[in-house]
């Protein structure tokens, strides 16, 4: 079932792409919705103190994760480097603050600082995503939470990569990268007192437990990160990369 969902979802994108479709319909399939579905729950499952925060989302895309927060009490300003996503974090969510951000390029008059930086599927769609964390920890008096492709690796490589740029859900610059968890977790370490990763993982097959096995065919593999100013006390969280997780 789940390859041919995989399939479904490449045969949609190509129909997007051939007839131009906005972005709501590219973010709005079936993969797409229970990979939301799954990263929030997990999210919600560390148990991080969210609740009342003022909170930056970078990538936000349509805005499907907007209202996790929102949901909690949070003041949100919502960003995206698309002008057509930007429309409709508008018109899905007219009460908040929504901005463009180019996370490549950020722009350095955006000095705001918040209690929460939500940095999901973003950082692997970047050319320049050490610029990019450099830029969010300077936004950022609590912590980062993040989540992004990454490639199996015991060594820090950058792995660029090119991505389609018609594709409103790939990169905007059509440059991206698949980071090894050694990478991501060291440029977090130059800006952040600690850092986390869960020791859990979401409910879906692109979140690996398994870091030792090297999947012999080529797919997404993604983690999640937690990045802090302040130590975490929390036993779903282990400062390191764990080779080995569980589901949660």
């Amino acid at each position: 079932m789940q390859n041919v969902n995989s399939v479904k979802h490449a045969m949609k994108k190509v129909v997007y792409e051939l007839v131009g479709l906005p972005s709501r319909y590219a973010f709005s399939s079936f993969h797409y919705q229970r990979h939301n579905s799954r990263r929030l729950e997990h999210l919600a499952s560390l148990g991080l103190a969210i609740h009342g925060s003022t909170v930056l989302e970078v990538g936000a895309g349509i805005g499907d994760h907007t209202s996790f927060f929102i949901d909690r009490g949070c003041t949100v300003v919502s960003t995206d480097a698309r002008e057509k996503n930007l429309r409709i974090l508008r018109a899905r969510y007219p009460d908040i603050r929504v901005a463009p951000l180019e996370m490549d390029d950020p722009d350095q008059s955006f000095t705001e600082v918040f209690d929460v930086v939500h940095c999901y599927g973003l950082l692997y769609h970047l050319k320049n995503p050490d610029r990019a964390i450099e830029f969010m920890s300077g936004r950022c008096r609590g912590m980062l939470l993040l989540e992004t492709c990454v490639s199996f690796g015991d060594e820090a490589h950058l792995n660029p990569c090119e991505e389609n740029v018609k594709d409103p859900t790939q990169a905007a610059s059509g440059h991206g990268c698949r980071p090894t968890r050694p990478w991501v977790y060291d440029n977090l370490k130059k800006y952040f007192a600690h850092v986390y990763m869960p020791v859990t993982q979401p409910n879906h097959e692109e979140f690996p437990v398994d870091w030792t096995d090297v999947p012999a065919a080529k797919s997404l593999t993604r983690a999640v990160f937690v990045a802090s100013r302040e130590r975490l006390d929390n036993v779903l969280l282990v400062e390191g990369i764990p080779s080995l997780q569980r589901r949660h």
